[in-house]
């Protein structure tokens, strides 16, 4: 029997049922809410205990998200076995009854589901989730998927020589936590966890148990709590029924069968505290100075009308208290650079509401003290009805826009839903009803309600504190006298109301003078129409029901900041950043954020190094919303503001200062320096160059960068009526008023080429960097060149060498050696520069990190299998792997707005655009589909030879930590290829 669903080739499932409509729940506050099914999934149990749950779904087409959800996580640990659960997640791809070798990595890759870190498993405190994501045209593909999760289930092998290979990997991946933030995050946790097991139970475990533990020690913990009735199976995906998909589930499952009595699965409790924990945390290698206030409590139970209703005046208060907190940050001196509140479910049943900003040096203290005074102030004055008014718009556009395309939520997500209700016990009701719920309760939730619960934000609440800061300029008794500080000012009632701001009613405020199309054309082969306004800007709209509330939109116009001399440049790459900040929409960002509340819409621009854009996506409801933020972005003139300025800046320093804490910085600058040469467009800003920027030169930049409206083309693609958009389109694009002189006039063939300076000769180096913990890095660079007539062409079979090489690399330093966690191979083709004659260069890069010891060996390794790949060529299988992949991963785009809009976005910039957007969309995809059928492993080896060839001068930059000059010398004495540089 076919599992492919019948509908393949029709239209996705229109709405049928506006929000509008929805009817209202009687609100019946002691309800009890039907919680014992999770609604709109075949749910159930196995006779061993396995639960399942199955549903069809239809996005992605042809595609099943499947998982394994095991309520065994790293808390089940004895202090010998610290690190054991991550362990065996891991072993379970290399080898288990059925599976050796890592043959169901190479299962997954051949059916073009791809493997990476953290893409198809992770562990955590509670629980150890196993996911795949598969196609599912070929029945027997859903059978084997399912039969891998069976083998996770009961059937890993766990071997000492399994464990002896993935070492070396498990230690890279805790090496990779060992940085910075994770030692932040390390000590911060072990404070809200004191006196419960979870305090010293991370799940990545232990240097010396990783290095140490045996087999026997993880196939007790494995044959301990590995069991059935700990596993639920979930399958979300284009299938024609459920049954079939459940008949699978009991043909793998079914025969198995766990111990008679297994152990139960315990549950540790976290202590609450009335004293509030500080914590002032030195950490030399820290991205910036940060506060961090944590609340503590137990998860809610979602079990009545009455706690549903709890629930969302808990969000509500969550958004209005980040709201302002957000206006605190854009004042004069702001306390903090940005600051937020987030709800999270720390373990099971323990959840915290966590503030945390960012903020200068020295300025940590004053940090705590307003964030502390704005969860008092709300105590003694609570939120305004206004304030409530506006996030109950934001609360009820979110559900609107989840009920609009209920029937399109990605599987993936409801994997994780079903997931979540089996390892939390989280609560499953169907978007339906929950947008009846919220429907119906939130135009009653009133300010007070919502103002009421900071009420539970005492620091007397199990609550904890913490600093960090680069360097120690204060302690925890100030840290202490801050908090009393407020306490006594929240007594005395010292603390003022919050004061608002006046809000416009409208974002446009001189109409503008409607434009009109001069030609049109239809392109069929893309299902798109394009316009040519009056202005001379070009529109191409494509209309779209893969989202029912999705439109996303892209405007780009060739020249940007390679055209500048270096006198210009660093004034002009800070004007982005400026605009933003003083408002590039006619209003402040504080302002303009309650002007566009309860409107799913976002618009941004970028000024990059050859073209400028502005994007955005926006709900259909609201494109005439879209559309004049983009119209007042051409007609606002953006001008200094003295107070912005002076923030701007003192951000953009504190950013440059925390990166030269940052070990891997000297690293980075170096192979920047080393691939692409020592222009000022390469060099990373610095202090000297802030010094450079002149804020009204910055803003004249940018005002003439959005201000030619006819050098604009801008690509639609969504959920359009063209009956509702193109009059849109008329009034806001086409109103633009065109300058009487071009501005940015350029025109493909016209953009000034970045100085790339690529290496001559094979270049060596070790970057020495001090740092805390050992870290290593290694980044090994070919340069190479596309010839221009068959350009196109190459492009597509660079990217092929890079997925191949990142395949085998992988397969090789990971399941061969088992020396890395994870390797990445990235094409870069000359900054995306769009000339239309000439050849271009580019280079290929290989990074990856690894024990610093054996770093050189791995340099060589890798080597060794590129030169291989050049003299034997890859396999067939090799071959057929990286076709898949491609094929799913474009199958896969086509069904979604963001592929689409970049495949339209690509034809207009290609090399071979010359006027007709259609011909540019076909030949593309001709040459997509030429490569793709002429790959074989030797038009792959004469590729990699023609793009890469052995002559080729490459590079190897090593980031190491910094010893002795002897010690270095002893460590490198076995490179010795060209010798050896050592920069400290």
């Amino acid at each position: 029997m076919s599992l492919l669903s019948p509908h393949n080739d029709q239209p996705l499932i229109q709405r049928k049922q506006s929000f509008g409509s929805l009817e209202m729940v009687n609100m019946e506050l002691d309800k009890q809410l039907d919680l014992q099914q999770p609604f709109g999934v075949d749910y159930g149990k196995l006779e061993n205990g396995l639960v399942y749950y199955v549903k069809c779904n239809p996005k992605p087409r042809k595609r099943a998200s499947l998982a394994l959800a095991i309520k065994v996580g790293s808390i089940l640990e004895e202090e010998y076995e610290r690190g054991v659960a991550h362990i065996v997640e891991h072993l379970a791809f290399s080898a288990t009854k059925k599976y050796t070798n890592h043959n169901i990595v190479k299962f997954l890759e051949s059916i073009g589901a791809e493997f990476g870190p953290c893409q198809n498993a992770v562990t955590s405190f509670d629980e150890t989730i196993y996911k795949l994501l598969i196609p599912i045209d070929k029945p027997e593909l859903l059978s084997e998927a399912i039969q891998v999760l069976a083998e996770f289930s009961s059937e890993i092998r766990l071997s000492k020589d399994d464990l002896e290979k993935e070492r070396g990997a498990v230690m890279e991946e805790y090496r990779d936590n060992r940085n910075a933030n994770g030692r932040i995050l390390d000590a911060y946790w072990t404070l809200m966890m004191e006196g419960s097991k979870y305090a010293d139970r991370s799940p990545i475990g232990l240097e010396n148990v990783i290095k140490t533990v045996s087999s026997q020690t993880l196939k007790k913990f494995y044959q301990k709590w590995y069991h059935l009735c700990n596993m639920a199976v979930i399958a979300v995906g284009d299938f024609s029924d459920t049954k079939s998909v459940i008949e699978l589930i009991k043909t793998h499952f079914g025969h198995k069968y766990s111990a008679l009595d297994p152990p139960s699965i315990p549950h540790f409790k976290v202590p609450s505290h009335e004293a509030p924990r500080f914590s002032y945390f030195v950490e030399p290698e820290a991205s910036g100075s940060a506060v961090m206030i944590s609340y503590k409590m137990q998860v809610d139970e979602l079990k009545t009308m009455k706690d549903y209703r709890e629930m969302l005046v808990k969000s509500m208060f969550r958004i209005a208290l980040n709201r302002r907190l957000f206006r605190i940050s854009r004042r004069k001196d702001p306390p903090y650079f940005s600051c937020s509140v987030a709800s999270y479910v720390l373990v099971r049943d323990l959840k915290a509401y966590i503030m945390s900003s960012s903020c200068k040096e020295k300025g940590t203290l004053e940090a705590l003290e307003f964030m502390l005074i704005e969860v008092a102030r709300v105590r003694l004055h609570g939120f305004s009805e206004r304030e409530i008014s506006v996030v109950r718009d934001l609360l009820m556009s979110s559900i609107e826009s989840a009920y609009l395309e209920r029937d399109q939520i990605e599987s993936t997500s409801l994997r994780y839903e079903y997931s979540q209700h089996f390892t939390h016990n989280k609560p499953i009701i169907g978007i339906e009803y929950e947008a009846q719920l919220q429907k119906s309760i939130l135009p009653d939730i009133l300010a007070s309600e919502v103002s009421k619960f900071a009420e539970k934000l005492w620091t007397s609440c199990s609550c904890v504190i913490q600093i960090v800061e680069p360097q120690a300029f204060a302690s925890v008794d100030d840290m202490k006298n801050i908090v009393m500080k407020i306490n006594k000012l929240e007594n005395e009632r010292s603390i003022s109301p919050w004061d608002d701001e006046q809000i416009p009613e409208e974002i446009v405020s001189l109409k503008p003078n409607i434009g009109n199309i001069v030609q049109q054309r239809e392109h069929e082969n893309i299902g798109a129409t394009e316009l040519i306004l009056s202005n001379g800007m070009h529109v191409c709209y494509k209309c779209t029901d893969f989202f029912n509330d999705q439109v996303l939109f892209t405007g780009f116009s060739y020249g940007g900041l390679s055209e500048l001399p270096e006198n210009k440049y660093f004034s002009s790459s800070m004007g982005s950043t400026i605009a933003e900040e003083i408002g590039m929409y006619g209003h402040r960002p504080s302002v303009l954020m309650d002007m566009l509340a309860g409107k799913r819409v976002d618009v941004d621009v970028e000024v990059r190094s050859y073209k400028r854009s502005f994007y955005g996506d926006c709900s259909p409801f609201y494109l005439e919303t879209a559309f004049q933020l983009v119209y007042q972005l051409f007609t606002t003139e953006v001008t200094p503001d003295d107070e912005v300025i002076k923030r701007v800046m003192q951000v953009k320093e504190e950013t440059i200062l925390a990166r030269e804490r940052d070990p891997y910085t000297s690293f980075s600058n170096r192979a920047r320096e080393i691939n692409y040469g020592n222009s000022y467009f390469f060099r990373p800003f610095g202090i000297s160059d802030l010094q450079k920027v002149d804020p009204l030169k910055a803003c004249k930049y940018f005002n003439t960068c959005f201000m030619d409206p006819s050098t604009f083309t801008v690509v639609i693609v969504g959920k359009i009526d063209p009956t509702v958009a193109v009059p849109l389109i008329l009034k806001y694009l086409g109103g633009i008023g065109k300058p009487p002189e071009p501005i940015f006039h350029f025109n493909c063939d016209r953009i000034k080429s970045l100085p790339f300076k690529f290496p001559k000769s094979m270049t060596r180096e070790v970057v020495c960097s001090p740092m805390i913990e050992a870290q290593c890095m290694v980044r090994i660079c070919f340069p190479i060149e596309l010839k221009h007539g068959t350009m196109e062409e190459e492009i597509h079979y660079t990217g092929f060498l890079a997925k191949l090489l990142e395949t085998k690399l992988l397969q090789l330093l990971r399941f061969k050696h088992g020396q890395i966690y994870s390797a990445s191979v990235s094409e870069f083709i000359h900054g995306d520069l769009p000339c239309l004659t000439g050849d271009i260069g580019g280079d290929i890069q290989i990074d990856f990190s690894c024990d610093p010891k054996i770093s050189l060996k791995l340099v060589d390794i890798a080597l060794n299998e590129i030169l291989r790949l050049q003299e034997e060529g890859p396999s067939d299988q090799d071959v057929e792997t990286i076709l898949e992949i491609e094929q799913r991963a474009h199958e896969n785009g086509l069904q979604e707005n963001y592929y689409w809009l970049n495949l339209i976005i690509g034809s207009y910039q290609s090399r071979i655009y010359s006027g007709d957007i259609g011909t540019s969309f076909k030949i593309l995809d001709e040459t997509r589909s030429k490569v793709r059928n002429s790959l074989t492993p030797l038009t792959m080896q004469l590729a990699l030879r023609r793009i890469m060839p052995r002559n080729n001068p490459h590079t190897v930059v090593i980031l190491m930590p910094q010893t002795s000059w002897l010690k270095r010398i002893k460590s490198f004495s076995q490179w010795t290829l060209h010798g050896i540089d050592m920069k400290g």
